[in-house]
């Protein structure tokens, strides 16, 4: 049997504290506002972007079938995190459960390797389109479309299934203090106070796998489809080619370079300090300009802004 100090060493805290900027209160407030105004934009703009795509008829290839998805999963992605972000931001208290750190940790991670996962299939899309125009429906039809999409829930899923598995096992030694704005893996693997070796290697080569393979297949894809637009005779082509593809390269620059960052080196080793601030840019940040640099940059989407918001018009003046 356990002594009183092995329980209290191994015993799971009931509440951690997440420090977020209570060291810097004077921040706190600009912060919320910020976070606030934020999270509003993403649900807007992703609601948007999702009614958007589903209702046009004219927005029902695959590539939209997958930007639907990465919507979805930015809408996901924010609200694991900001509104307990804004509540602790808000108060006084700045706590939340064991059980309640772990769920979000699971959905944060899970969310996190699945839009890894939609944004390679996202570039196979683009590749399909410009290099090989005639077989696109050929190629991309809606099952296998459908069966990429379960791929990257699934797997998704099953990174954070094993990231859980392991990190619920360590013990923290009645810390509470998670120098983090939310919680996630690599911040519980730096407050545990035993051997994290193993939690160490995991992580690593899971998020070696699910970032660095994902961002090769696309880094691959982007250089055939330059070679290909570069041979475009028409300008008008190749701008049309590039206006297309320019979209989904800043998502990727913005989504993977802090993920790169945060999870590519020892989570034991890494600067709690900068990572919070990191975490909180591709938790929120990035979310909330998907929309816009899709949008913006998408004729398509624009057109088909301008007719729903055309019918919605037409609707309320009945």
């Amino acid at each position: 049997m356990r002594t009183d100090n092995q329980s209290f060493l191994w015993d799971p805290p009931r509440d951690f504290i997440l420090l977020g900027v209570s060291d810097r209160p004077w921040l706190e407030l600009p912060l919320f506002v910020v976070l606030l105004g934020s999270y509003v934009l993403a649900m807007l703009g992703n609601i948007t972007i999702i009614l958007v795509s589903r209702l046009d008829p004219q927005l029902q290839s695959p590539m939209y079938t997958f930007l639907r998805h990465l919507s979805f999963l930015d809408l996901c992605y924010t609200t694991t995190t900001v509104p307990q972000m804004l509540a602790n931001m808000g108060g006084s208290k700045k706590t939340i459960s064991y059980s309640g750190c772990t769920v979000q940790y699971a959905i944060f991670h899970w969310l996190g390797c699945t839009e890894c996962v939609v944004l390679a299939a996202m570039a196979l899309d683009r590749y399909v389109a410009i290099c090989e125009p005639l077989r696109y429906t050929l190629v991309m039809h809606g099952p296998l479309c459908q069966q990429l999409v379960l791929v990257a829930w699934l797997s998704g899923f099953g990174n954070s299934l094993v990231q859980v598995v392991l990190t619920v096992q360590l013990p923290f030694c009645g810390q509470q203090v998670l120098n983090n704005f939310f919680c996630e893996v690599p911040a519980m693997i730096k407050l545990s106070c035993a051997d994290t070796a193993i939690n160490d290697t995991t992580l690593a080569v899971l998020v070696a796998f699910f970032v660095l393979v994902p961002l090769a297949l696309i880094l691959l894809s982007y250089g055939f489809i330059a070679r290909a637009v570069l041979r475009i005779q028409s300008s008008k082509g190749r701008h049309k080619a590039f206006g297309t593809c320019s979209s989904h390269l800043v998502v990727v620059s913005l989504f993977y370079l802090p993920a790169i960052y945060m999870y590519l080196q020892p989570p034991s080793s890494y600067s709690q300090e900068q990572g919070k601030f990191i975490s909180l840019f591709y938790s929120i940040i990035t979310p909330t300009l998907n929309p816009f640099i899709y949008t913006l940059r998408n004729k398509d989407m624009k057109g088909a802004l301008r007719r729903l918001l055309a019918r919605v018009w037409m609707l309320c003046r009945r």
